[in-house]
């Protein structure tokens, strides 16, 4: 019984921490997902950060680009850009298939099986997009701008970690 219940216990706790991220495109069936990765964003004075999800579908995969907005008529709009380390460009097209919630605008992007290939072999370096919406004196920054693949702002010489996420790896996960 003593042995049982650690296996038990560790089989439970293994089960929730290989736990699959899910993405919903508008009440569609779950797609499995990447983790939501928080990319860095210096020229985005609103808040600096976007968050990037990408997720497995039949015909290729998707990509979901949220950013925090100070009014509801912004929109990430437009074609978006998915450039790799390897120095490849994966141009997406706007398909028109967008979110707004909660102080927040969501928007969708969809690979080819070949371009979904390219994504399991490198890591994203960055993701070029732009905001597009109504302008006031103190609204929102639009234009364009440069979501990069760092988890901090900040590092010392003197921390040699990753400082990006392993985006290939995650992806040829799924």
């Amino acid at each position: 019984m003593k042995l049982k219940m650690p296996l038990l216990l560790l089989l439970f706790i293994s089960f929730f921490a290989n736990a699959q991220q899910t993405m919903s495109v508008k009440g569609s069936q779950p797609f499995s997902a990447t983790q939501d990765y928080t990319f860095i964003c210096e020229k985005y004075a609103f808040t600096g950060e976007t968050n990037i999800q990408i997720a497995k579908t039949d015909k290729g995969g998707i990509l979901k680009i949220t950013i925090a907005t100070s009014n509801d008529k912004a929109r990430i709009a437009g074609g978006l850009y998915v450039d790799l380390a390897n120095a490849d460009v994966i141009a997406c097209v706007d398909k028109n298939v967008k979110e707004s919630a909660d102080g927040k605008t969501a928007s969708y992007y969809y690979f080819t099986p070949a371009e979904f290939a390219k994504l399991k072999k490198t890591d994203i370096y960055a993701v070029r997009f732009i905001i597009n919406g109504g302008s006031n004196t103190f609204g929102n920054e639009t234009g364009y701008f440069t979501a990069h693949n760092k988890k901090n702002y900040f590092s010392t010489a003197y921390d040699k970690s990753k400082k990006s996420y392993d985006t290939a790896k995650e992806i040829s996960i799924l």
